[in-house]
């Protein structure tokens, strides 16, 4: 039995990058043996173990072969006959399929046999064997991480393949799970942009997100958006909420909220009007298709209905920004409000020549919403129920309250 740590454990370690976990391939064993040292088996579809006390993950050396479309379509074997070349030969990319290993001195060995750690070296992304072309995931793979290592491109030869792989239909047979996952990874990467701009590279971003897709060559106003092409805006916006650490909720929102603008008339363009609620019922589609979370769904449905209202909000008096942040749900989801507020401000800054300009509207909400929840609820409910007054007249005198507190707040002079 040998030991080998492999795939993304040893590719950050070369780079000097934080190792945070590790993963481990077997050569040489059986099941039998695995369980019999203290092992505990996990896998589903293929031998891997729980180390007994690290809990760290270790994999029987496995080859697979394509019985079918998609990532689900592979015939795994495995048998302690599995050598190490031929495990680190159906991995993803080169600099995936470097392995290590130690002696009984612990002296260690660096395994590459398909020039990984050159590749490493040379900042490029490039697949391992035409292998490749059977799992379409490994498409979002390449994406996901051209946004993780921004100095690193994809080798013309796996963009080929890439698009091959799109043009035969691969593409199609992703499922929703793997979509959103590597979806959400991707957006949580250093530079998100990357990813889109691979995915259209190669043509998959019109399979997996042809909402977003359409969005480039579509024009704007350029007194808004000195960019103009709403793809460039959208691909400005992710980047901006990387740079402000925005978690992944506040990502996806910014991905989506401009999808209405796709479908805007061309005999209206560059305005959109209206593009809001047609973003919103995009949404609704692309996040029932992909099964996106309910968290992640609802902060992208306020953002895409209300992103324009909250830019327009140091015009609003008291009412109307009483009505926003109810149509927010902001009082009873105060922390939401923050996310989507955070949204909005990438959205302001991810524009041409306003990356460095402040976004007032961020505090002035936040500010009325501490106003509102200033107002004692419970007070006014006891007291109208004093008086016999009931149902909806108490919510209308607890909004009155609300507006009235805002007022008070606005008409306060600026510090």
């Amino acid at each position: 039995m040998q030991i080998y740590m492999v795939g993304g454990a040893v590719r950050d370690r070369l780079l000097g990058r934080p190792v945070n976990d590790h993963d481990w391939v077997v050569v040489g064993a059986t099941p039998e043996q695995m369980v019999a040292q203290g092992y505990l088996p996990v896998g589903r579809d293929f031998p891997v173990f729980l180390h007994p006390q690290t809990r760290e993950e270790y994999s029987l050396a496995r080859t697979e072969r394509k019985s079918g479309r998609g990532y689900r379509g592979f015939v795994v074997q495995t048998s302690p006959d599995v050598t190490l070349e031929e495990d680190l030969s159906r991995r993803d990319l080169t600099i995936n399929a470097i392995a290590i290993g130690a002696d009984s001195t612990g002296a260690e060995t660096v395994f590459d046999p398909h020039g990984g750690a050159r590749d490493l070296r040379d900042k490029v992304l490039r697949h391992v064997t035409h292998a490749f072309h059977d799992d379409p995931v490994r498409i979002l793979r390449v994406a996901r991480f051209a946004a993780r290592f921004t100095d690193f491109s994809v080798a013309p030869e796996t963009m080929a393949l890439m698009r091959s792989m799109v043009a035969h239909g691969e593409a199609d047979h992703l499922v929703a799970e793997r979509v959103w996952q590597e979806l959400a990874r991707g957006l949580m990467e250093e530079k998100p942009s990357r990813m889109f701009e691979v995915l259209r590279q190669c043509g998959a971003l019109k399979v997996v997100l042809p909402e977003v897709d359409r969005l480039w060559g579509v024009p704007q106003r350029a007194d808004y958006h000195p960019e103009i092409d709403t793809g460039v805006h959208l691909m400005m916006v992710l980047d901006m909420a990387a740079r402000l650490q925005a978690p992944l909720g506040v990502r996806f929102a910014c991905l989506t909220h401009d999808l209405g603008k796709g479908t805007t008339p061309q005999d209206v363009l560059p305005r959109h009007i209206g593009h809001e609620q047609r973003s919103a019922q995009l949404l609704k589609g692309l996040c029932e298709r992909l099964r996106v979370p309910t968290d992640c769904r609802e902060l992208a449905d306020v953002v895409a209905r209300e992103h324009g209202n909250i830019h327009r909000s140091g015009d609003l008096g008291a009412a109307a920004l009483v009505r926003l942040l109810e149509r927010c749900d902001a009082i009873r989801k105060p922390a939401r409000l923050d996310e989507i507020l955070l949204a909005c401000e990438c959205d302001a800054r991810g524009r041409l020549h306003f990356e460095e300009k402040p976004y007032p509207q961020r505090p002035r909400i936040n500010a009325a919403l501490t106003a509102v929840q200033s107002v004692a609820t419970s007070v006014i409910a006891a007291h109208a129920a004093s008086k016999g007054v009931t149902g909806q007249k108490v919510g209308e005198l607890i909004h009155a309250a609300r507006v009235e507190a805002v007022a008070a707040w606005l008409a306060q002079p600026a510090s």
